[in-house]
């Protein structure tokens, strides 16, 4: 296990930046929310208390910048949990090993039945998840289910244990588009403390996955922090240098970045840092002024109003009809979930609300024909 950011090839560090941010008044607000090549001092200084304030100012220049890269368009996707055997010890998860739920995965008839009652949803955007790697649900289970997703959906990407770089060019050759690894928080301290045992206590692994992903030839990186671990402001900016990094390193490769906050879940975890709507608002205004090209996302782990009025300002992905147990969708589900979803609305009354706010559903952004070009 990694315990030492100093062994890593690039170290984020979040110190320097924080005190920045808690000393920013509102001029350097200003020149932030202003600025036309953005910086960590810009994120750290707009996530800063004398940026709150300027949520307005903030969600402005926001709006603009989504509207100049992503248009009016709201690209969509619905995740499948394929299994919920877990070989992980992660306090904050309900998948965690030692959760007394019954465990199961999708069998491959049943991976087809669920990605056809997807597909008459109209969905063509599916991330396939599991927990971490079992024998019941190995990497040569989700490479097989991969195949199954992928003759059918024009995009299919996987959030699930991290691999080496032969398993990622291999998920690339199935069919995969690309990876949602999250690193969870950027202690190393803390990191040890929440992953109890399991492959997933190997900091570094998890780390290096992204730039391993994008280096095998998958195309597109989900990144993200999950909010309420540690608090916000370190692991955000930590984030988005990571976020920095891999985009200098692996130009040629698509990243997104999430901005998921604990859920209560079987287990019971409790968050040590409330992250309150209104921070989460600023956080994502502070990423889209200062990562204007990257796809911003949130998932149905936040309530209805919340992502009704961010859509098409900061964010522009979202997930919508969510079910976060074993199948969900054709077949019903005895086990439980990975966490409680918000916003339980179903696609045509999702997309109703996008089309009022002038703004568009995207389900397919591109054909699969066209991924080797």
């Amino acid at each position: 296990m990694t315990n030492k950011n100093d062994s890593l090839p690039f170290a984020p560090d979040a110190q320097p930046w924080l005190d920045r941010a808690m000393t920013a008044d509102g001029s350097d607000v200003r020149r932030a929310i202003a600025s036309e090549r953005p910086a960590t001092r810009e994120l750290a200084v707009l996530m800063s208390p004398a940026a709150e304030p300027c949520l307005e100012a903030m969600a402005r220049r926001a709006l603009q910048l989504t509207r100049r890269h992503f248009g009016r368009t709201i690209s969509l996707y619905v995740p499948l949990y394929l299994s919920n055997y877990c070989a992980g010890g992660c306090l904050y998860c309900g998948f965690s090993s030692d959760r007394p739920q019954p465990r199961r995965r999708l069998e491959r008839p049943e991976v087809r039945e669920e990605i056809e009652a997807l597909r008459a949803k109209g969905f063509q955007d599916v991330l396939l998840l599991t927990g971490e790697r079992t024998p019941q649900a190995d990497f040569d289970y989700l490479r097989d289910c991969v195949a199954l997703a992928a003759a059918e959906i024009h995009n299919v990407t996987v959030e699930s244990f991290a691999m080496t770089a032969g398993e990622y060019r291999s998920l690339a050759d199935s069919g995969c588009t690309g990876i949602t690894l999250y690193q969870e928080t950027y202690d190393p301290e803390l990191y040890a403390e929440l992953h109890r045992w399991g492959e997933k206590r190997d900091y570094r692994f998890r780390f290096d996955a992204p730039e391993r992903a994008l280096s095998a030839g998958l195309r597109t990186v989900g990144m993200g922090i999950l909010l309420g671990l540690r608090e916000p402001r370190a692991d955000l900016i930590c984030l988005f240098q990571h976020v920095r990094y891999i985009m200098k390193r692996c130009w040629r490769g698509g990243v997104s970045v999430s901005f998921p906050r604990i859920c209560p879940h079987l287990g019971q975890f409790s968050p040590a840092h409330e992250v309150s709507d209104k921070f989460l608002l600023q956080a994502i205004l502070a990423f889209r002024i200062c990562l204007p090209e990257v796809h911003l996302v949130l998932s149905t782990r936040e309530n209805q109003a919340f992502r009704d009025g961010i859509a098409g300002i900061g964010i522009s992905r979202m997930s919508v009809s969510s079910r976060t147990t074993v199948g969900g969708y054709h077949h019903g589900s005895d086990t439980g979930g990975q966490f409680d979803v918000s916003d339980t609305r179903d696609v045509d009354t999702f997309c109703r609300m996008l089309r009022n706010k002038g703004l568009e559903p995207v389900f397919k952004n591109w054909d699969a024909v066209f991924q080797d070009s």
